[in-house]
């Protein structure tokens, strides 16, 4: 059977009249994923402008800035700059290296403005379960799987395991609507189904809308499509043959059209100010363990404290355990890649996902106590590629699950369209997709209360009247995982120039650092060891702070604390007597 077949034609694979008769029916579905994803985050919606997530508030925060800077650009009467120095002044930062949602941020401006940046990052969330869901949903039915299977495939996804675990605050991977297109369209051009223009066309908007959304999640899904493109060429070699020059033709439109929107931010991100090289990150870090692909965490309905344990001793973060199937689908998707290996579209799915999986294990790994060749590690023969080099491999647990849902989806309408019409031959195969999917049933997300908004702080800025590029340095400085200057901005729209920022920025030679690199890290720690109350920190001399805070030139400087504390005379000596305070906040005008 062809891998895109280019109408619902087979009988085996087609739905049965009684289904077809109810046109209806793909609705139903589409109502039960928006009503599943409204099931996962309904604490979020119990007070949307003021909770977030547990488990990444730093990253929360640092979200809700970009959405915020997006809508304040849009209501000023323009797009938002690629390169700002709305965060990190003097410097700046170049938005194409960050996670800056661009797109979903500049669509969602009216929400922004109406109801909160917070609002719009959940609105985004439950629109990233659902929405993935219906996409795969879709891609399903046009490769012929009938209703229920393909229901049941675009679920697995669009509520896997890694994206759940990426709504704990990586909005740009969990929004993962577009892979699923981005596939099935690549997959239409290079096996000549529908016109190659057109489907390029197509191919290309939706490589630049994912390039807006998040650049990172776009790089993965093109590695990923390389490798079904890989192994349908090995597989089938007829399916791509005789259509070299109607693939070349779409690719080419899709990579033109791709190009003529993005070409202006890819020179801005590669040869425009603050262009950097290198990754900021430790990837060994970013890989999957291999118990984690058994072992749930705590997240899930059916978990065990292992679980918890596990996501503890995992060394990346609690969003960065991705990699979860556990041991009935892992045992159902084997099965059934064999006994339906003859499905073109199971042997492609289940291959590529396999490699992805492999892939993602990275370059290190220890299976009980026994370091693993790195020979025998692919990500080894790969990292150092231009590009690859700067990926995170444990990401490609996203696209994994969504070729794991396929095989799931596939073999279940083989094997519903062979049963009939014995209502137990029936039962078999939905009874065991049932068992192998029970276990990746998630719990609703956990939340708290984003922090909440100094008294005095917008009564402080309205009182300087500032220009809205005059830079500020607010403490606590916005650092690493010391974001509550970005989270007032979020809700404030203040100051609209900050000292300071979580970024990933380049160093003076050029390479990517998080933070912007470690002196400036420094200098705000140094800051905001005495913004905390139990700080034991000895505080720097006046001579040290001048210097501190002689690069960064503020216009004025807003502090949350009291003129009496420890920073608050500190303040003083280097900038003379406050200018007034009000609330809970000191004013410096300089």
């Amino acid at each position: 059977m062809d891998l895109v077949p280019s109408a619902v034609r087979p009988s085996q694979t087609a739905d049965p009249p009684r289904l077809r008769a109810r046109p209806w029916a793909p609705w139903i579905v589409l109502v039960l994923y928006m009503l599943g994803a409204v099931a996962l985050t309904w604490r979020l919606w119990a007070g949307p402008a003021s909770r977030m997530q547990v488990g990444d508030v730093t990253d929360v925060d640092l979200f809700a800035w970009f959405i915020r800077y997006s809508a304040e650009s849009v209501a000023h009467g323009s797009l938002p700059a690629l390169v700002t120095t709305a965060m990190n002044a003097p410097h700046g930062i170049n938005l194409m290296w960050n996670t800056s949602l661009l797109l979903p941020g500049v669509l969602l401006t009216p929400v922004t403005l109406l109801a909160g940046p917070q609002t719009t990052l959940t609105v985004l969330l439950t629109l990233g379960f659902a929405g993935s869901a219906a996409a795969l949903y879709w891609v399903l039915r046009r490769w012929g799987v009938r209703i229920g299977p393909a229901a049941l495939g675009g679920a697995l996804y669009g509520f896997s395991p890694a994206l759940l675990a990426a709504a704990v605050g990586h909005y740009h991977l969990e929004f993962a609507v577009l892979p699923p297109l981005l596939i099935d369209a690549m997959l239409r051009i290079v096996t000549g189904r529908g016109h190659p223009v057109k489907n390029g066309v197509w191919l290309g908007l939706l490589a630049a809308a994912q390039f807006f959304i998040g650049e990172e999640l776009l790089v993965d899904t093109v590695l990923a499509a390389g490798v079904v493109l890989a192994v349908l060429v090995v597989m089938k070699p007829g399916a791509v043959a005789g259509q070299t020059g109607r693939s070349v033709a779409g690719l080419a439109v899709a990579a033109g059209v791709a190009l003529v929107i993005c070409a202006y931010p890819l020179w801005v991100q590669f040869h425009g100010p603050l262009a950097q090289h290198g990754n900021p990150w430790k990837g060994n870090h970013f890989r999957n363990r291999a118990a984690a692909f058994v072992t749930p965490a705590g997240n899930m309905l059916l978990h065990t404290p292992s679980g918890a344990a596990a996501v503890a001793r995992h060394p990346a973060y609690v969003s960065e355990y991705v990699a979860y199937l556990g041991y009935p689908l892992l045992v159902l998707l084997i099965i059934a890649a064999v006994w339906y290996w003859r499905d073109l579209r199971i042997r492609v799915a289940a291959v590529a996902c396999a490699v992805l999986e492999i892939l993602s294990l990275g370059g290190t790994q220890v299976v009980r106590g026994v370091t693993v060749p790195p020979a025998l590690l692919p990500w080894n023969w790969v990292a150092s590629l231009p590009v690859v080099s700067q990926m995170l491999p444990d990401r490609l647990s996203i696209l994994a699950d969504g070729l794991a849902a396929v095989v799931l989806a596939v073999s279940l309408d083989l094997a519903l369209s062979a049963a009939q019409p014995r209502w137990w031959r029936v039962g078999i195969p939905v009874a065991l997709a049932a068992i192998a999917v029970l276990p990746l049933i998630p719990l609703p997300l956990h939340t708290t209360q984003v922090a909440a908004v100094p008294a005095g702080y917008r009564a402080a800025f309205a009182r300087l009247a500032l220009p809205r590029d005059a830079r500020v340095l607010v403490v606590p400085v916005p650092y690493g995982h010391v974001s509550q200057a970005l989270r007032w901005y979020a809700d404030t729209g203040y100051p609209g120039s900050m000292n300071g920022g979580y970024f990933i920025g380049p160093n003076r030679k050029g390479k990517a650092m998080g933070y912007g690199g470690r002196q400036a890290q420094a200098t705000a720690k140094s800051i905001d060891a005495l913004w905390r109350p139990s700080s034991q920190a000895k505080s720097p001399t006046t001579a040290q702070m001048r210097r501190y805070v002689a690069r960064w030139r503020p216009a004025a400087v807003v502090a949350v604390t009291r003129r009496t504390s420890r920073l608050g005379r500190l303040l003083t000596a280097v900038f003379g007597p406050p200018s007034f305070s009000v609330g809970r906040v000191v004013v410096w005008r300089r």
